[in-house]
C-alpha cells in the first residue's frame, strides 16, 4: 500500500479558538490511484493534501508513505520526501517569473544536488513529457497560462514521483485550456501515475477513478468509478 492513514487528526489553534480541520480520518491509496478529494468549502480536503504531502505534520493519528512512518520523521527527512518521492502541482503555478521553462523544471533536482549534465537531461524529458519541448527557454511571461501549468507539471514529474498531489490545478485556466490539463492528467494515469487531485468542480473530479467527499473533517464518501474521462467522453 502507498499510502496508509488511520485516525487522522488536525487541530489549528486560532487565538483562544480550536479548529478542528481533520477529524478520524481513515484513508488507503494503492500505487497508480487516481483520486479526487472533494468537498465544501472548511471539509478538511486541502488539510488532508498537505498532510499527505508533507507540507504539515497531523495532531493525531498515523501516515505511513510506502511503508514509512512519516509521523517520526525530522523536518529535514520530511524534506528529502518532499523532493524526491512528492510532486506538487497548484492553482498558482509558482513558477520564478525570471527563470525558464528549463530552469523551473530543475529546481527540484538542483534542491536535490542532481549534476547539471543529468538534470538537464531530465528537465528536458520532462518539459517534451508535457509537450512543450520546443519552449524550453520562454520565461512565465512568455507563455500562456495553460502552458505555465504544464511547465508546473513537468517540474512535478522531474524526480519521478511515488505521487502526484494537483490542488485545483485547474483554477486559475479557462474551461477548454483546463479540459486539455485534466487530458494530460489522464495520459500521466494512464502510464502508472499514482496522482491525488484536490478540486471543487465536479467535471475536473470526474476524471478521477476515485472520489472521496470530505465533509466537516471526515470522509463522508469513498467512491471506486471504474471510469474516467477521456477526450472528453467516459471510458
Amino acid at each position: 500500500m502507498l499510502i496508509e492513514i488511520r485516525e487522522l487528526e488536525k487541530v489549528y489553534r486560532l487565538g483562544s479558538e480550536r479548529v478542528n480541520a481533520l477529524r478520524g480520518v481513515d484513508l488507503d491509496v494503492e500505487e497508480g490511484e487516481y483520486v479526487a478529494l472533494s468537498g465544501p468549502s472548511g471539509s478538511g480536503k486541502s488539510t488532508l493534501m498537505h498532510v499527505i504531502g508533507c507540507l504539515d505534520t497531523p495532531t493525531a493519528g498515523s501516515y505511513r508513505l510506502a511503508g514509512q512512518d512519516v509521523g517520526t520523521l525530522r523536518d529535514t527527512e520530511l524534506a528529502r520526501i518532499r523532493n524526491r518521492k512528492i510532486g506538487f502541482v497548484f492553482q498558482t503555478f509558482n513558477l520564478l517569473p525570471r527563470a525558464t521553462a528549463l530552469h523551473n523544471v530543475e529546481m527540484p533536482l538542483i534542491y536535490g544536488s542532481v549534476r547539471w549534465r543529468e538534470r538537464r537531461k531530465q528537465a528536458v524529458d520532462a518539459l517534451e513529457r508535457v509537450g512543450l519541448g520546443d519552449r524550453l527557454n520562454h520565461k512565465p511571461n512568455e507563455l500562456s497560462g495553460g502552458q505555465r501549468q504544464r511547465v508546473a507539471i513537468a517540474r512535478a514529474l522531474v524526480v519521478n514521483p511515488s505521487i502526484v498531489l494537483a490542488d485545483e490545478p485547474t483554477g486559475n485556466l479557462d474551461t477548454a485550456t483546463g479540459e486539455s490539463i485534466m487530458m494530460l492528467f489522464d495520459d500521466l494515469h494512464r502510464a502508472g501515475q499514482t496522482i491525488i487531485l484536490v478540486t471543487h468542480e465536479r467535471d475536473i473530479a470526474a476524471h478521477a477513478r476515485r472520489h472521496i467527499m470530505l465533509r466537516d473533517g471526515r470522509v463522508e464518501s469513498d467512491d471506486r468509478v471504474g471510469h474516467g474521462v477521456v477526450n472528453g467522453k467516459r471510458n
